[in-house]
């Protein structure tokens, strides 16, 4: 019970902090640009909210009001007085206060939030507004290169907290990486640079005579080169690449099997946690490295799932693992019955200092932005490649709820864990609200380019029958994916 609360009060949390973002993004270019902001909540909140408050008028906390205006009525979905005058001249003037014609709150559904700006068919669905002559302090009156940067600013601010949590993290605690020296032989070549001599395995010592240590920083030292040197067992083995070798990779990338640009680092198949209690009652525990699957040697992950990619359904497979360290390590098969989907029901451990000796370089205030934009555009490169596999069967059964982010979290609170899995989560979110679907912000720029290249407008009604059809898809999605997290769970 107490790892659960941890995982939920984390997922909570993170969830909130991209939802503020996400949304303050949407509010501040709105009012930069003279829209109304009706509504600024931290989650939804039908029927109730936990919590509003609006500026010099009102708070409410759990329905009790210690202050309400003399008249309010939302039904006559009038702006303020002051509002209104500061509209008359359109952007010119803005007399309005800028935080303080809004309602700020807190729902009790942490599904995500939502922005209330005035004139804007949103998830609201406040048509009612929409039949009321347009204001200018309204979304639909202001020109449509202004409301495309409105929309587009959620995803924006999104994609900034990322650089500027990966970049945090870099200035406050340093970046790790794995050196090369220390891969345990777990490196993999491209097709293409196997064809010039790189094996699997091989460790790259020098580039045209430069030591090479950091996977991250030395690529394309590693790319440009005309002579690597790489340890090959216990031999040094020296390679003569050719002038145009990187032209030759990224040709290559296009047609190879592996989608490798050069090489990439395995990690050795350890048990994280066990997800299948067949796999546990057979012996399995967690922190058991897994080396051998039927005797066929699974020198890291990539190899052991493509062996065991081959094994039917409901088989039962020899697992070879060691246990212990040092001196007492203990090496032991394991038969191990294998599911419907022939998986073993484990997951892997992915944390580098316990698979690796990990080296630590420190960066001072202003020499971490790069690095966190660097690391912020490799995550979303990353995301939106690892997408394609969703329209297959698995990747359609792997679709994961608020269950499934909630397990990406540790079982005991750390803000490195914690807020590397933030920054992710922040980088995913902007991919996936700028997706064409009504419903998203993908959708309202959809519409808005439409707009631009046709010079006219969708009709309204289409608009509210798009904005329905995409909350539905939206709601069913979400639905599917949490119910994958309940089967998961009783599986």
């Amino acid at each position: 019970m107490e790892t659960f609360l941890i995982k939920a009060a984390q997922l909570i949390l993170a969830f909130a902090i991209l939802v503020i973002i996400h949304e303050f993004g949407h509010f501040v270019f709105a009012r930069i640009f003279g829209v109304r902001v009706e509504k600024f909540y931290i989650f939804f909140d039908p029927w109730f909210e936990l919590m509003k408050w609006k500026p010099k008028k009102y708070f409410s906390i759990f329905g009790k009001s210690k202050k309400r205006p003399a008249a309010e009525s939302d039904k006559g979905r009038q702006a303020d007085a002051d509002c209104d005058d500061a509209a008359k001249d359109g952007n010119k003037s803005r007399r309005g206060s800028f935080w303080g014609d809004t309602e700020y709150g807190i729902g009790w559904l942490p599904l995500g939030g939502y922005c209330k700006i005035s004139g804007m068919i949103d998830e609201s669905m406040d048509t009612e507004q929409m039949k009321l002559p347009p204001k200018p302090y309204e979304f639909r009156t202001k020109p449509t290169w202004q409301r495309l940067l409105i929309m587009v600013a959620g995803v924006l601010f999104n994609f900034l907290l990322a650089i500027l949590i990966y970049a945090g993290i870099t200035w406050w605690w340093g970046d790790d990486y794995v050196p090369f020296s220390e891969s345990k032989g777990l490196i993999r070549y491209s097709d293409t640079a196997q064809k010039y001599g790189f094996r699997d395995g091989d460790i790259p010592l020098t580039a045209d005579g430069k030591p090479l240590d950091n996977p991250g920083e030395d690529m394309f030292d590693l790319g440009s080169a005309r002579t690597v040197a790489v340890l090959r067992g216990a031999d040094t083995v020296t390679l003569s690449l050719p002038a145009d070798f990187m032209m030759k990779l990224e040709k290559g990338a296009e047609t190879d099997s592996r989608k490798i640009a050069l090489l990439d680092m395995d990690i050795p198949v350890v048990i994280h946690s066990i997800v299948s209690e067949s796999s546990r009652k057979a012996g399995l525990k967690e922190g058991d490295h897994i080396i051998a699957l039927d005797g066929t040697p699974t020198e890291g992950a990539t190899v052991f799932l493509e062996t065991l990619a081959g094994k039917p359904a409901n088989k039962t497979v020899d697992i070879t693992v060691t246990r212990g360290a040092g001196q007492a390590t203990d090496t032991l098969v394991i038969p191990v019955k294998l599911d419907e989907n022939s998986k073993i029901g484990f997951q892997f451990e992915n944390d580098m200092r316990k698979l690796f000796n990990v080296k630590t370089v420190r960066y001072g205030f202003f020499e971490s932005f790069p690095v966190g934009v660097s690391k912020g555009a490799s995550k979303m490169a990353t995301y939106v490649s690892s997408l394609k596999y969703i329209f297959t069967k698995e990747g359609a059964q792997s679709i994961g709820g608020f269950g499934a982010i909630g397990s990406m979290f540790p079982e005991k609170w750390n803000w490195i864990a914690f807020w590397n899995i933030a920054a992710f989560l922040s980088v995913a979110l902007a991919f996936m609200n700028i997706l064409p679907i009504p419903g998203l912000d993908g959708g309202h720029v959809m519409f808005l380019l439409y707009e631009v290249i046709f010079r006219r407008k969708p009709g309204e009604k289409f608009m509210e029958y798009a904005q329905m059809a995409g909350m539905i898809f939206l709601i069913l999605l979400l639905l599917y994916a949490n119910g994958m997290d309940i089967i998961r769970f009783f599986k």
